[in-house]
């Protein structure tokens, strides 16, 4: 017996929607540094853009983030990050590629580009691979730091965010000026206003005006977000403009520890030599749970024999010498040291300090954590 046609029809479309792939997912894919990686849980409240920028895309699209802290154009590249990228990419995805904090590295030959030849000539080469597989590639102007000098933010980009926007004329490359958006969002709150942004928790010793708290991740990618709106109507993120974006709350600062009274004994950690020093010391950490208080103020007793050892400054660090005798390097001179002797280590010299004779050497020590 003949089947009705309709029937036919109806089985006929019914199959063909069975059968047919949902259509595959708009990808946006984040090629930069650590100011854009995604941190797990176990560094909160540390958080960066590219792992954010999920609550600010438009559905139907996913966020692939590569970026990967530490890494500049050249050790991106050097590494194999971008063929991985090239490998996944396809016909109607984004490449967001935001470098240059690690770039400006002059001290790191693995890291560093020239801002007039090497970078710009490293940034051509995110722009091809997407091109080559018909994706779209955005450059992403580096994002500021928290860094003030005299009441004004300091603008520690500068030749890099003029580079990448020369490219983006000279190739036609779409461009977000995140470096101009997040300046205008950090003096909008001002230098203490915008720390609770950044990495500034004292109760984890850190001052980190690069790196972003959750909230600051999510400000900035809300930022790339307005930024990206900006250049394209269509842009699939949500409709959001950058003064929204300078108006998410950041979260409360943690309270001020009230004053305390402790004693030493009650405190005392036995530790080696610090900076691979020999023998054992004791230290006494003072406060080192307060919170609103961003100096470190600690006692450190240096048994028979032991020592500081030879290392390069990453802070600038005070000592005080209370009691007993050593023996202090710093850089190329050579001089003993006791009660009554301060010194004063800058960023970037050699030191290191022994003790010697039949006394402990204590002295204390100051300084403000180094951002990490």
């Amino acid at each position: 017996m003949q089947r009705p046609l309709s029937l036919f029809l109806v089985l006929s479309g019914v199959l063909g929607t069975a059968s047919a792939a949902p259509p595959a997912p708009h990808r946006v894919f984040i090629a930069g540094d650590s100011t854009a990686a995604t941190y797990g849980a176990e560094r909160a409240p540390q958080a960066g853009w590219g792992q954010k920028l999920t609550h600010w895309i438009a559905e139907g699209w996913d966020v692939h983030n590569h970026a990967v802290g530490g890494r500049s154009t050249r050790s991106f590249i050097d590494e194999g990050r971008l063929d991985a990228i090239a490998a996944e990419l396809r016909a109607g995805d984004v490449l967001l590629i935001q470098f240059g904090h690690n770039d400006a590295k002059r001290e790191d030959a693995t890291r560093y580009t020239d801002p007039a030849t090497e970078y710009p000539q490293r940034l051509q080469r995110f722009v091809e691979v997407a091109r080559a597989n018909g994706a779209t590639p955005i450059l992403i102007t580096p994002v500021a730091r928290l860094l003030y000098d005299f009441r004004s933010l300091v603008d520690t980009h500068g030749r890099y965010t003029l580079s990448m926007q020369d490219l983006a004329k000279r190739e036609n490359v779409a461009l977000i000026d995140l470096n101009a958006a997040s300046s205008d969002w950090i003096r909008a709150h001002g230098e203490e206003g915008a720390k609770p942004y950044f990495m500034h928790v004292p109760a984890q010793g850190k001052t980190d005006g690069t790196h972003f708290s959750e909230a600051g991740a999510d400000a900035v990618a809300c930022l790339v977000a307005a930024g990206w709106r900006g250049i394209d109507a269509d842009a699939p993120v949500k409709a959001v403009t950058a003064n929204e974006c300078n108006a998410l709350p950041a979260p409360p600062a943690a309270p001020v520890s009230p004053s305390v009274v402790v004693n030493e004994r009650d405190i005392a950690i036995e530790q080696p030599g610090p900076h691979e020093g020999l023998g054992t010391t004791t230290a006494y950490p003072f406060f080192s749970d307060a919170t609103g208080f961003d100096l470190v103020f600690r006692k450190r007793a240096f048994h028979r024999g032991a020592t500081i050892g030879d290392h390069v400054n990453d802070k600038d660090e005070i000592y005080y010498v209370l009691s007993g005798r050593g023996r202090l390097t710093l850089n190329d001179t050579v001089r003993e040291v006791g009660p009554g002797d301060a010194i004063l280590t800058r960023n970037g010299d050699r030191h290191a300090l022994e003790q010697f004779g039949d006394e402990e050497l204590v002295i204390f020590i100051v300084y403000r954590p180094v951002a990490r």
